[in-house]
C-alpha cells in the first residue's frame, strides 16, 4: 500500500470519525444526574462510551462494570435486580439519565418497571425474606438509611448491604450464651412473645404448662437452664415427679402404673394429661380398675356416681377430699330420709343393693296397702302421691286418697265438652294414655279445636302456639292457650306479622297470583323461605337483577340479621337502588352533579366497575389528540389528598399547555421544576 491516495483516504476517514465522535460527545441530551456528575471520568471528552459502551460492549455492560454488587445479584438471581422481570430490563428502562442534578434516578417509576407499584408497601418476600410483626410498622429509612436520600454519599448504599440476621440490628441480651438462631424462640411481633419450636417433642406447652414462663422450669442456675439446653447438648428429660410431689399412696401409684404397663415414676400422665391446667382438673377420669387400687372398688351402685359426689371439690386438702370409706356402710355417706318411719327395717328391705332408686318396694308389696298400683300409677313417681312434706318433716306414705279427683283437676276447664258427642265423650282417656298425661294419643287437632294443621303448622311443635308458662296455673296446667298469645285466630295475620311492612301491598302490585292472595302469592304453608316459583325481583321491587347483580346471593344486599328486627325480619333491607347506595365513591364526589353522582356515565356495564366506557374526547372538556393519547393516565391524573383520603384527581385539573409544558415546570424533573 504505497499509493499515497489510499493513505490519504484512510487518514481522512479517521479524522471524520474522530470529529463525529467528539461532536456527539459535546451534544449530550442533557446534564447528568448529581451522582454521576461527580465522577470525573463521566464528564470529560468522549465520556459517552463510559456509560453507553464502546465497540465491543453494551450500555448494560458499562453500568454493571461500576455497579458490581448489582451485577453479582443478577448473576446469582438474588434481590430485586435478580428477579426475571428485572433481568429482562435494560438499566435505562428503570434508571433514566440526562435530566440534571435534581433528578432522582431511583424513583417510583423505577420500582414500577420492576413490578412494584408502591415502594412504601414493598413485599420483602420478593427478596426471600418474609417481613412481619413489628417490622411492618417501620418506615423504610429506619433500616435503609439512604432510601429517600436524593444523592447518595460517596460509597453509600440505598438498599443493599443489610444482613437478615437479628443480631445485625438488635443487641443480644443473652451475650452469646445461646448458640441458637433468635427465630427459634422469638417471633417478629415482639421479643417478649416467645415460642418453643420443638418443645412438643419433650412436653406440650398446654394446660398448666401453657401459662408459665421459660424461667419457671429453666432457671438460670439450674441443670435444665436455657443456657444449658440451647448452648450445648441436651440434658435428660424430666419426669413429673422431678417437679411435682405426689399425694397418692404408693399402692395406688403402683397399681395405676402396672395397669398402664409403665414405670411408677412416669405414670402420672395416665390421669393427668398435659392439657389440664390443674391436678384437680374436672376432666380427670379414673377407671374402675384404677380406683380399686385405693381399696374402694367402684362396683354397682358406685360405678355411675360422679367423683364430686363423694370427693367434694370445695374441700381444700387432698386428705379431706379423699378420706377413704367402706363401700358397704351406707350411713357413712347417706342420711335416713324417712325420719325413722321404717325403724327396725334395713335399707335393703325396700331398696336394692345396687341403687336407692328405683326402690324395691314391689307392686305386690304395694297391693297390701290401701291403693294397689295399676295403669299409669305403676310408673308414677312415689312423690306424685306422697307429696313433698313440710320443711323439716319426712315424707308421709300413709293415708293417701286414691281417687283421681283427689290428685287431678280438669286442666282444660271443660273446653273439650263443646266438641263431645254421645259416641265420643270428652273424657281424659280420649286423648291421654293411662301411663302418663304427657304421653298423649294422636291428637286430632281439627276434630277437637276446629283448626286444621297443614304444612309447617303440622311440623311445628305444640309449644309454638301453646307457649308453656313458667309456673303452672291453679289446675296444674303449663300448656298455654292460643288465645293468650294471639287472640281469636282468623287468618295468617292473627299469628304472623307482615315483616315487609305492607311493601308488597302497594298500589300497582298484583293482589292475586295464580288465584292466591296475601302471603300465599309468594309463600307456601311449608315455610316462609319457600318460594315455589322463585322471586321475581324486578316485578316486586322494580329493580332488575342484571349483570353482576344477577350473580350475587340475596344476602349480599339483604344482610342476615343476628337478631330479628322490630318487625321480626331476619334479612336486612337493601340500602337503595342507586350505585352510590351500596358502592363507595372512590372519586370522593369529583363527578357529583347537582348533588348526585351518576356512576353509569362512565361505568355502564352491570358486570364490573372496571369495564369503563369513558371516552376522553367526548366525555370530558379535553380532547387527547394523537400526542396525549399515548400518555399514561397517571401522568396527568395523580393521587391527591381529599380530606383524610388519598384518591386520584380527575377534576378539576388544568387544561392549558403551559400548565404542564414550561421550562419552569417539567414533570420529568424532581419536584416538577
Amino acid at each position: 500500500m504505497r499509493n499515497p491516495k489510499v493513505w490519504m483516504a484512510i487518514f481522512s476517514a479517521a479524522g471524520i470519525l474522530y470529529l463525529t465522535v467528539g461532536l456527539v460527545g459535546r451534544r449530550a441530551p442533557g446534564p447528568l444526574a448529581a451522582v454521576h456528575a461527580r465522577v470525573p471520568s463521566l464528564n470529560g471528552f468522549a465520556s459517552c462510551s463510559e456509560c453507553h459502551g464502546g465497540w465491543f460492549s453494551s450500555m448494560a455492560d458499562s453500568c454493571l462494570s461500576c455497579h458490581v454488587d448489582i451485577a453479582e445479584q443478577r448473576d446469582r438471581g438474588e434481590g430485586l435486580h435478580g428477579t426475571p422481570r428485572a433481568k429482562e430490563q435494560q438499566c435505562a428502562a428503570c434508571h433514566s439519565e440526562h435530566h440534571g442534578e435534581d433528578f432522582a434516578m431511583v424513583n417510583r417509576m423505577s420500582f414500577a418497571q420492576a413490578g412494584v407499584q408502591d415502594p412504601s408497601a414493598f413485599d420483602h418476600a420478593l427478596l426471600g425474606w418474609t417481613m412481619a410483626g413489628r417490622h411492618l410498622e417501620l418506615s423504610c429509612t429506619e433500616c435503609h438509611v439512604h432510601a429517600d436520600t436524593p444523592v447518595l454519599p460517596e460509597g453509600g448504599k440505598r438498599y443493599l448491604g443489610l444482613d437478615r440476621s437479628c443480631a445485625s440490628c438488635h443487641e443480644d441480651p443473652h451475650e452469646g450464651r445461646l448458640t441458637q438462631d433468635c427465630a427459634r424462640c422469638h417471633v417478629q411481633e415482639s421479643f417478649t412473645t416467645l415460642r418453643a419450636a420443638d418443645h412438643e417433642e419433650v412436653l406440650p406447652l398446654v394446660g398448666g404448662h401453657g401459662d408459665v414462663t421459660c424461667r419457671t422450669c429453666h432457671a438460670a442456675e439450674d441443670a435444665h437452664s436455657l443456657e444449658t439446653l440451647l448452648g450445648g447438648p441436651r440434658t435428660p428429660s424430666r419426669s413429673c415427679k422431678d417437679c411435682h410431689a405426689s399425694p397418692h399412696a404408693e399402692g395406688f401409684v403402683a397399681g395405676a402404673a402396672a395397669l398402664a404397663s409403665m414405670p411408677a415414676g412416669e405414670s402420672c400422665v395416665v390421669c393427668h394429661v398435659a392439657e389440664h391446667v390443674s391436678f384437680r382438673a374436672d376432666t380427670i377420669a379414673v377407671t374402675a380398675e384404677q380406683h380399686a387400687g385405693s381399696g374402694f372398688a367402684l362396683a354397682v351402685p358406685h360405678d355411675e356416681v360422679a367423683c364430686a359426689a363423694c370427693h367434694i371439690p370445695a374441700l381444700e386438702t387432698f386428705a379431706a377430699r379423699y378420706p377413704g370409706r367402706d363401700a358397704d356402710t351406707c350411713a357413712a355417706c347417706h342420711d335416713d330420709p324417712h325420719g325413722g318411719q321404717f325403724r327396725g327395717a334395713a335399707c335393703l328391705d325396700c331398696h336394692d343393693r345396687e341403687h336407692f332408686a328405683p326402690h324395691a318396694f314391689t307392686l305386690e308389696k304395694h297391693a297390701a296397702t290401701a291403693l294397689p298400683l295399676t295403669g299409669s300409677h305403676v310408673e308414677t313417681e312415689c312423690s306424685a302421691c306422697h307429696l313433698d312434706p313440710a320443711p323439716g318433716r319426712p315424707r308421709a306414705f300413709a293415708g293417701t286418697d286414691a281417687t283421681c279427683a283427689a290428685c287431678h283437676k280438669d286442666a282444660h276447664r271443660g273446653f273439650f265438652r263443646r266438641f263431645e258427642t254421645e259416641d265420643e265423650p270428652a273424657t281424659c282417656n280420649a286423648c291421654h294414655r293411662t301411663t302418663t298425661f304427657t304421653e298423649a294419643l294422636p291428637f286430632d287437632h281439627r276434630r277437637w279445636t276446629d283448626f286444621d294443621l297443614r304444612g309447617a303448622h303440622a311440623q311445628d311443635s305444640c309449644e309454638s302456639c301453646h307457649v308453656r308458662t313458667p309456673e303452672p296455673d291453679d289446675r296444674g296446667r303449663t300448656f298455654g292457650k292460643v288465645s293468650k298469645r294471639f287472640g281469636a285466630v282468623q287468618d295468617c295475620g292473627s299469628c304472623h306479622r307482615d315483616v315487609h311492612g305492607g311493601q308488597f301491598d302497594r298500589e300497582g302490585l298484583p293482589k292475586t297470583v295464580d288465584g292466591k292472595t296475601s302471603c300465599a302469592r309468594c309463600h307456601t304453608e311449608t315455610s316462609f323461605r319457600d318460594f315455589p316459583k322463585g322471586f321475581d325481583h324486578e316485578r316486586w321491587t322494580g329493580f332488575p337483577l342484571e349483570g353482576a347483580h344477577g350473580t350475587v346471593g340475596c344476602t349480599d344486599c339483604h344482610a342476615p340479621l343476628r337478631k330479628p328486627d322490630a318487625q321480626g325480619r331476619t334479612w336486612g333491607r337493601a340500602k337503595g337502588t342507586r350505585c352510590a347506595d351500596c358502592h363507595d365513591d372512590p372519586h370522593v364526589g369529583q363527578f357529583r352533579v347537582s348533588g348526585v353522582t351518576d356512576c353509569q356515565r362512565c361505568h355502564r356495564s352491570a358486570m364490573s366497575f372496571s369495564d369503563i366506557t369513558f371516552r376522553h374526547d367526548f366525555d370530558s372538556r379535553f380532547r387527547l389528540g394523537q400526542a396525549h393519547a399515548k400518555v399514561s393516565c397517571d401522568a396527568c391524573h395523580k393521587p391527591m389528598k381529599f380530606g383524610d383520603r388519598e384518591v386520584v384527581r380527575y377534576r378539576p385539573i388544568p387544561h392549558q399547555c403551559s400548565d404542564c409544558h414550561t421550562s419552569q415546570k417539567d414533570p420529568l424533573r424532581r419536584g416538577g421544576r
